[in-house]
């Protein structure tokens, strides 16, 4: 049982931790040095990641098949390969303006005399990424352009669940990249442990929140500052008066898109009470349309592992045993008692109480418990009574349920009408609040998050300010204390 949380058989020889260390200092040397990336160098690292990931989609997207077993190229295309190429193009679109010093007014009267103050924006050093295997490129490859648009070098840690992927991705970085500039470690539980504990300039871990006190306690040792990307249970709101039909669709494709083997994905839904049946009945259609089969289905993502596999069969008899209203949709009733998949067919749990384990858990899979409300500030009420989520969702339009959603409850983000496509928006932050993550990257946000925001204050030579307001004190020194106030 390592980091991860799920007992595995690595993959990987496990690598030292003496080794590791040796990794980092090399990484570590040209900042020692003062040899810090310019702009001409950061633009050609993140143009390499970019062409890195252009030339060998395809070899990703079967590495990536083989390793879910089922999962269609272009859910790859859509979720691992394109938004790295996007958010390169965005980035170096904007780097330039980026770079440059922020601008700060002295205080008076300094800046009246001729002091300036700005900040400059600089590279951390070395930042270690530990990425998971749900969107093992976009997580790994994707937060690598912002660390080096930022400056840094990179050492990246990644998951041994998608073994094919993460050997393809090792491979692929030394051949575009020096070992100056990023070094990519395969390893199993024990390498893990070994890289969250290293000396780090910044860490960026995403997975779980037990996971992350677990990276946090080992990064603590050496007081690394910490990006931490999390997840918990992201709840839909639907409305009133929202349009049952569109809301089900888009709820749905957020929980089936990789089988909802994704952090922002919805983890159970609130409906106004009676509209349980009309919930269901939508829910059924749209998994009919979308995917008429689901065992040899390709476009039905698999689960990643046995266990997570029998961990969400649990999550559904744990229910059933507690009195819950299980709704499977199996569109041709298909017998997946046998397969080598472990696929789950979209499972709707009616009916939940707080003491299933559905419901104590961030389900990460194709289970979606079904809530109701009879007024809508209850649905606020329990939302502010559970830890703060990555996601909020809600669907309708009326302005102040969407009010009282954004000032009256917390959540990393709040999305109206839609699921999942806040993470596409290069000009938005992503990141959670408390247990749903801490810290935030994407575009500017994501330069600025692994940039070391250095005051500088250049002083003036007209008078001597110190002299003005240190010993011998008297009436005209406490006079000028005041005014400097």
């Amino acid at each position: 049982m390592g980091l991860g949380g799920v007992s595995v058989a690595s993959e990987y020889p496990e690598v030292s931790k003496d080794e590791l260390n040796n990794f980092l200092s090399h990484l570590k040397s040209r900042f020692r040095d003062g040899l810090y990336p310019d702009y001409n160098e950061r633009i050609d690292r993140i143009n390499r990641l970019k062409v890195l990931v252009e030339e060998n989609s395809d070899s990703f997207h079967k590495a990536l098949q083989n390793d879910f077993g089922t999962r269609h190229e272009q859910l790859s295309l859509l979720s691992d390969t394109l938004p790295i190429i996007g958010s390169a193009k965005h980035i170096t679109k904007n780097l330039k303006k980026w770079m440059k010093p922020e601008k700060r007014k002295p205080n008076f009267p300094l800046g009246l005399l001729g002091a300036k103050a700005f900040i400059h924006n600089q590279p951390y050093g070395v930042v270690g990424i530990i990425s998971p295997w749900n969107f093992p490129l976009n997580l790994s490859l994707g937060p690598l352009v912002e660390v080096f648009a930022a400056g840094n070098n990179a050492m990246m840690k990644l998951s041994e669940f998608v073994p094919e992927t993460s050997e393809l991705t090792e491979k692929l970085v030394k051949q575009y990249f020096s070992d100056d500039e990023v070094i990519v470690v395969n390893g199993g539980p024990q390498t893990s442990q070994a890289f969250a504990g290293l000396a780090f300039d910044h860490l960026l871990f995403t997975g779980s929140t037990h996971v992350a006190k677990k990276i946090a306690y080992e990064a603590s040792e050496n007081l690394v500052p910490l990006t931490l990307e999390l997840g918990g249970k992201s709840p839909v709101i639907v409305g009133p008066k929202a349009k049952m039909k569109k809301s089900v669709d888009k709820i749905m494709m957020g929980k089936l898109l990789n089988a909802g083997q994704i952090c922002i994905s919805p983890d159970y839904v609130f409906l106004p009470k009676g509209k349980e049946g009309e919930f269901v009945e939508h829910a059924k259609t749209y998994v009919k349309e979308s995917y008429e089969t689901l065992k040899n289905n390709p476009d039905y993502t698999s689960i990643i592992h046995l266990n997570h596999y029998d961990r969400l069969r649990s999550y559904i008899s744990d229910a059933k045993s507690k009195g819950a209203e299980i709704v499977e949709i199996n569109p041709a009733n298909e017998d997946l008692t046998q397969q080598e998949h472990h696929k789950i067919p979209p499972t709707l749990i009616l009916n939940p109480t707080e003491d299933m384990e559905v419901m104590k858990n961030e389900i990460f899979g194709p289970i979606l418990p079904v809530m109701s409300y009879e007024n809508f500030e209850d649905t606020i009420k329990y939302v502010n009574h559970n830890p703060k989520a990555l996601a909020l969702y809600y669907f309708g339009d009326d302005e102040k349920e969407m009010n009282d959603l954004l000032n009256k409850t917390t959540s990393g983000q709040l999305v109206t009408n839609d699921v999942l496509f806040q993470f596409s928006m290069h000009d938005l932050p992503f990141g959670g609040v408390g247990p749903s993550g801490s810290g935030s990257y994407h575009g500017h946000d994501g330069y600025r998050n692994f940039s070391h925001k250095r005051a500088v204050l250049k002083g003036q030579n007209i008078i001597n300010a110190g002299k003005m307001v240190s010993a011998p004190y008297s009436e005209k020194t406490e006079k000028n204390i005041k005014n400097l106030a």
